[in-house]
């Protein structure tokens, strides 16, 4: 499963957009017949990456989710292998977000992280097999959190560690593993922290 990653310049602690690859045009179709039926209004597919029929939405944190066909354009790949494997934002809407998400675009909940008050602070979802491509976290304002690569095995962890660290990015967090997901990881800052 491929995913990939455009990086532009932007605003502070937002995303640009993120993209979720559908197979074919049938399935993208029927996609959006199902997103439009829910209500959502459609905007332009704002990524390169998709095919002219592809789509985007806009959720309720005014985050941009695009969806689309897989375009011929040619991708330019150096250094270490480690897919896109998932984006993270922060809301202070967290249960608009949650609806949105699994009601409107239809996407599976794999995991939510609960208080000891009983709320929902992280809910995570799926729109492939894997654990999550999107999660949502409860915060006092909306923001882009982060987003995860993923390594064929553990030694390339180590290798991105090592990459890093001959630029003179440290480590922030980890190497550990994490709860939801039980995936290896570590983490570093990017410069807006």
């Amino acid at each position: 499963m491929e995913r990939r990653l455009i990086l532009s310049e932007g605003a502070s602690r937002k995303i640009g957009y993120s993209g979720f690859r559908v197979s074919n045009d049938t399935k993208l179709i029927s996609l959006r017949k199902a997103i439009e039926a829910q209500g959502a209004t459609l905007v332009e597919n704002p990524s390169p990456l998709f095919q002219q029929v592809a789509f985007a939405v806009v959720d309720p944190d005014g985050n941009k989710i695009s969806f689309g066909v897989k375009s011929s354009v040619d991708s330019k790949s150096e250094g270490l292998e480690g897919r896109l494997q998932h984006v993270v934002v922060a809301s202070a809407g967290l249960d608009k977000m949650i609806d949105y998400y699994q009601t409107v675009l239809g996407f599976l909940p794999s995991d939510h992280v609960i208080n000891d008050d009983g709320k929902i602070t992280a809910a995570f979802y799926r729109s492939d097999p894997e654990h999550h491509t999107f999660a949502v976290f409860a915060a006092a304002e909306k923001a882009f959190d982060h987003l995860a690569f993923e390594t064929p095995s553990w030694n390339y962890i180590r290798d991105w560690a090592d990459r890093l660290a001959s630029f003179d990015i440290p480590i922030w967090w980890g190497p550990g593993r994490h709860g939801a997901g039980n995936n290896l990881f570590f983490m570093i800052l990017d410069p807006d922290g």
